[in-house]
């Protein structure tokens, strides 16, 4: 929940602030001089890429909350028993040791989303957060491919 209620907190500031950016943009190319006419359609692009990669995040947020209750109902949810440092974070060389199983059910079933996003879990369990996001979008792209 906490997830979301930021996501939503961050589309509303990009709203707030496409808004006064596009205001200022009008005012750039509304001065008739080159450089005020760069500046304006820079300000115009750049919200527009932040606004391609908010939506990505928040779909990638959707599609993998959605795996997570897929793996709930049906029971596979990996239990969470790795020791917690005060930061909340696992600890890392208990996540390290935990990994190779996950990367062998990969290795034994590559075409199973529920391996990949196990092992998405357990790259974040060990700190690697971008094979982590890379093992949950191979797991999002399979589990669309089955549906």
């Amino acid at each position: 929940m906490k997830g979301r209620i930021g996501a939503g907190v961050m589309a509303i500031l990009l709203a707030f602030y496409l808004v006064l950016v596009g205001w200022r943009a009008v005012l750039f190319l509304q001065s008739g001089e080159p450089v005020g006419i760069a500046i304006g359609v820079a300000l115009l692009i750049l919200p527009v890429i932040g606004v391609w990669a908010l939506v990505l995040e928040l779909t990638f947020g959707t599609r993998s909350a959605r795996l997570v209750r897929l793996l709930e109902a049906s029971g596979e949810l990996p239990v969470e028993t790795l020791p917690i440092r005060a930061s909340g974070r696992p600890v890392r060389d208990a996540a390290d040791a935990d990994f190779p199983q996950y990367r062998d059910a990969v290795d034994a079933a590559p075409e199973d989303w529920k391996a990949w996003f196990r092992l998405g879990l357990a790259y974040d369990a060990a700190g690697d957060r971008k094979r982590a996001r890379g093992a949950i979008r191979t797991a999002i792209t399979l589990e669309r491919a089955a549906a």
